[in-house]
């Protein structure tokens, strides 16, 4: 049955009136009636949160969301916390727990306080079309944020939130993550530490116009690229006294770059390059300033850019070859390498692929048609590649829609629904499993 293109009330209509539907057991068939229930006050609470500007750099508003959704989490059960990130440069974290069964497995649920869009953008405000909502950060991740809500009271409706094992993580500064990155994560992790099983509610991928899952995500690291060379007459260049000059030593280690290091699911970006004499990168490593005059040898290069990969073991392969590279200078000529890794990737796992698989008996037993693996070359870094390591995962669970990140972004609402009924019926059927 293809149903993704129905508004939430026939979603649960036709689910509940297929014959597919008495796979689902008693509380489940609640669940989805809860969820369907409560579509219009979940299209509200995201009108509300998404007309709070919480662009990362405004502490103000994203703690101003994250008091919005306290009270919801607390009328579910759940402890909340607000942890204060200023150490980091950054507003702070909202987490909400709430314990069970110790014997049961735990479960770590994902998502953002933060936008892209910070108060000094123009695109602001909430706007409703029937099925599509508009505004900023209303998919990425506002609207992830409210399929975990949706999802947990259609738990709480059915029962089988009673017991459950689960922590809501919902952090503050995903789209620019606070220095040290050790502090700005260290709760993340020591929840993935904790839990059995994490969930990403960053939005849904699709393949060929069908929901599809996202067992792995790919790194996001940063680079900075230095190279330097004695100055002189420019009819000096290429000789043994003056050597070869700043740029072309840089221009050299790009090209290499570009011929040598590609493989599969690896990319490299050089996002910015000044040289002259001499060149800097200003402060906060956004731009560069330099001079220089067609006869002089340039003194100093510099480039930033980034790098993403799959696997730890293919990040490490990687920056090997680079540094390399880098140390094969050019006469007259040096070279510097800085390398900052930042997100980790999420590596597709066997652990991974069995949730996903987990999540595709759920569709069948809605109805839904089966959620193939999303490439992991087409989805960026998230938070939850910081647990990664620890706990088998499942991404992508937030609603559809599109333009994250630039003006017009925009959600399809009924997806709110149809995400949050699968979610709820896998965190339910996941909080009965024994831990391992």
């Amino acid at each position: 049955m293809r149903i993704a293109g129905l508004a939430a009330g026939a979603i649960a209509a036709a689910l509940l009136a297929s014959p597919l539907s008495a796979q689902l057991s008693a509380p489940e068939q609640v669940a989805v009636q809860a969820v369907d229930a409560g579509f219009e006050r979940d299209v509200n609470a995201l009108e509300q949160i998404t007309r709070v500007n919480s662009g990362t750099h405004n502490h103000e508003g994203v703690k101003a969301v994250a008091d919005m959704l306290m009270p919801a989490f607390e009328e579910l059960g759940f402890t909340v916390q607000w942890i204060d990130q200023s150490a980091a440069g950054r507003a702070g974290h909202l987490f909400a727990r709430r314990l069970g069964d110790p014997d049961t497995k735990r479960i770590l649920m994902i998502g953002h306080l933060d936008t892209v869009f910070e108060p000094s953008s123009p695109f602001t405000g909430f706007m409703r079309d029937g099925d599509r909502a508009v505004g900023p950060g209303i998919l990425d991740d506002k609207g992830g944020v409210i399929v975990i809500l949706s999802a947990l009271r259609a738990m709480q409706a059915a029962g089988t939130l009673d017991g459950a094992n689960i922590v809501v993580a919902l952090t503050g500064d995903e789209e620019d993550a606070g220095d040290p990155l050790e502090e700005a994560r260290c709760d993340l992790i020591e929840a993935g530490q904790w839990a059995d099983v994490a969930l990403g509610f960053e939005g849904l991928s699709t393949l060929d116009g069908n929901d599809a899952g996202v067992i792995a995500r790919r790194s996001s690291s940063n680079w900075t690229l230095t190279t330097r060379s004695a100055s002189g007459h420019s009819s000096g260049i290429f000789s043994g006294s003056s050597g070869y000059g700043a740029v072309y030593e840089m221009v050299r280690i790009l090209d290499r770059f570009r011929a040598e290091l590609p493989e599969e699911n690896a990319t490299f970006n050089v996002g910015l390059i000044a040289g002259g004499t001499p060149a800097e990168l200003a402060e906060d490593e956004l731009s560069a300033t330099t001079e220089g005059k067609t006869n002089i040898i340039p003194s100093v290069a510099v480039a930033r850019g980034d790098l993403r990969t799959l696997t730890p073991e293919q990040d490490e392969r990687i920056v090997a070859k680079m540094r390399a590279i880098v140390a094969d200078n050019l006469p007259g000529t040096s070279a510097e390498f800085d390398f900052e890794s930042r997100y980790p990737p999420m590596a597709p796992t066997d652990g991974n692929r069995d949730l996903l698989a987990q999540l595709n008996r759920i569709n069948a037993d809605l109805g839904l048609d089966e959620q193939q693996p999303y490439p992991p070359s087409r989805r960026g870094a998230a938070d939850i590649s910081f647990v990664a390591p620890y706990v088998d995962g499942l991404a992508g669970m937030g609603p559809g829609g599109g333009g994250s990140h630039a003006e017009g972004e925009y959600i399809d609402l009924p997806t709110i629904a149809r995400q949050a009924m699968r979610t709820a019926i896998l965190v339910g059927r996941l909080a009965r499993q024994p831990r391992d």
